[in-house]
């Protein structure tokens, strides 16, 4: 079954649309500089919200060992998302310190990019295929930017992985089919405004992922 991901939920009214869409992770970003950032009070409230319905991913960017001991006190996480230049070493670090499962969002511009999956794959439990950043962005995802879908076709990983990066509900099972992804992430694909989650979008979101896995079953 595709999995689906709703990122940078930082609302009721988002979590709620999550887990009532079926989404398989809700993810709370814990990074100052994105419009989506939560603090840690309203992590705790949300993950009461969600727990038993979707698993919570806590998302950092080159965090401290400190700010994570913060961020799982008050979120309690299933998983651990690193969406900055953590190195593979570190990523081992974290993992043994913390003993939560992790994914490393890998940035892609063109197939070369695909040569760092190599190493993290190694040390992390889940991977992430995002658009890489544009130059002088101050975050490194939540762009809306896609990339070449394609580069993955074809490409086998020893961890599961989810296609991220500009989707939305008209392209995401455009974007399921080009690359045979097991699983989408999304984040302003379903926004009306940067950090403001729609929930009519977070459903018409889930059910096109769903939609496009049912059609390449019944192919």
């Amino acid at each position: 079954m595709v999995q689906v991901k709703i990122c940078g939920v930082n609302s009721p009214a988002a979590a709620d649309a999550a887990s009532a869409a079926g989404a398989d992770f809700a993810g709370f970003v814990f990074y100052p500089p994105s419009p989506r950032h939560v603090e840690y009070a309203q992590a705790a409230s949300l993950t009461a919200r969600l727990r038993g319905r979707c698993r919570v991913v806590a998302l950092f960017v080159d965090a401290t060992d400190a700010e994570i001991a913060a961020g799982i006190e008050a979120g309690s996480p299933d998983f651990l998302q690193l969406h900055g230049q953590e190195t593979p070493g570190r990523i081992a670090a974290i993992r043994n310190r913390f003993g939560i499962p992790l994914i490393k969002a890998i940035p892609i511009a063109d197939i070369n990019d695909l040569a760092l999956a190599t190493a993290y794959e190694q040390v992390s439990d889940m991977l992430l295929f995002d658009a890489k950043a544009p130059a002088g962005a101050s975050r490194p995802g939540g762009h809306g930017a896609a990339f070449d879908w394609q580069v993955l076709q074809g490409r086998t990983f020893s961890r599961p992985w989810l296609l991220s990066g500009g989707l939305t509900a008209e392209n995401v099972a455009r974007a399921i089919r080009a690359c045979d992804a097991p699983g989408v992430d999304c984040s302003s694909g379903v926004e009306s405004a940067p950090g403001i989650k729609e929930p009519n979008l977070i459903r018409a979101f889930t059910e096109a992922a769903r939609t496009a896995e049912l059609a390449g079953a019944l192919a």
